[in-house]
């Protein structure tokens, strides 16, 4: 089978070009700015704001499976039109398509989690384009799987990692909140499902997120310790007086994804006990 990931050169990305190769697929990568450093993958340049460069990378590569990772942060054209073009083409030459989406579609004012039923409700730029491309790749390409995670940790590649790294030693100055709660779930096993699901009749949307509800601050702490980091160093402080957009606690529900995987979301408490 040949796979093909959209934003290799990522962190998400780069597990997903390992995997798959691990796995004996024949794997393509695509970059915006310059090649990954792997030599796993058929490396392919790609700006998903060109229609006709997406669709000449869907012709060369010819993936059975598409697995998209990119974003463009809150630029409309990459972020919410980028995916729409590559469901598009997905749909033209018979590719099944996997979309990661995010949390940041809700807006954390409702009580409790939101599972799969739940309609987005954004209140960011970047929340907005996320929840416009979800929209867009489901009606193109309604085979397609849209996968929606939280925040994704592993070693300093994680940008989530690095943050905590960067205000223990000093380098950056700032706090890590403790009203702002996300469902952290490790790369290794993000990738894993996102694997599973591409090779699964599986279609619409999916949460693939941790097992543990963690504040940004209690999250700093666990991979602190995982680091050998002096976990007193890091400062806390409220997102809600911080005057900093976006929802404060959103809970992706992910028991219905859960059941239906072989793949195991471990929590953030547990994968980084482990020290993973």
């Amino acid at each position: 089978m040949t796979v093909l990931i959209v934003g290799g050169n990522g962190f998400l990305g780069n597990e997903l070009v390992r995997q798959a190769s691990e796995a004996g697929h024949s794997t393509a990568a695509t970059f915006a700015t310059r090649p990954g450093s792997t030599s796993c993958a058929a490396w392919h340049s790609l700006d998903m704001r060109d229609p006709q460069r997406v669709e000449a990378v869907v012709a060369q590569t010819e993936p059975r499976v598409i697995i998209n990772t990119t974003s463009g942060g809150a630029d409309w054209a990459v972020t919410a039109q980028g995916p729409v073009r590559l469901a598009l083409a997905a749909a033209r030459y018979g590719c099944r398509l996997v979309h990661v989406s995010t949390d940041a579609v809700f807006s954390g004012v409702i009580c409790g989690s939101y599972d799969e039923s739940r309609l987005p409700d954004p209140v960011t730029p970047y929340g907005a384009a996320k929840a416009a491309a979800e929209t867009g790749v489901g009606l193109v390409n309604p085979g397609a799987v849209i996968a929606r995670t939280s925040l994704i940790i592993g070693d300093q590649r994680s940008e989530h990692v690095r943050a905590v790294h960067d205000l223990v030693s000093g380098r950056r100055d700032g706090v890590l909140f403790t009203d702002d709660v996300r469902c952290p779930v490790h790369v290794g096993d993000l990738a894993a499902a996102l694997l599973e699901l591409a090779a699964s009749d599986a279609r619409g949307v999916r949460h693939l997120a941790g097992a543990d509800a963690l504040s940004r601050h209690e999250l700093g702490v666990l991979i602190a310790r995982r680091d050998g980091l002096d976990a007193s160093r890091l400062k806390t402080g409220l997102r809600s007086e911080a005057g900093i957009p976006g929802g404060l606690d959103i809970r992706l529900d992910c028991r219905a994804s859960q059941r239906e995987l072989r793949t195991s979301l471990r929590g953030a408490r547990q994968f980084l006990a482990e020290g993973t």
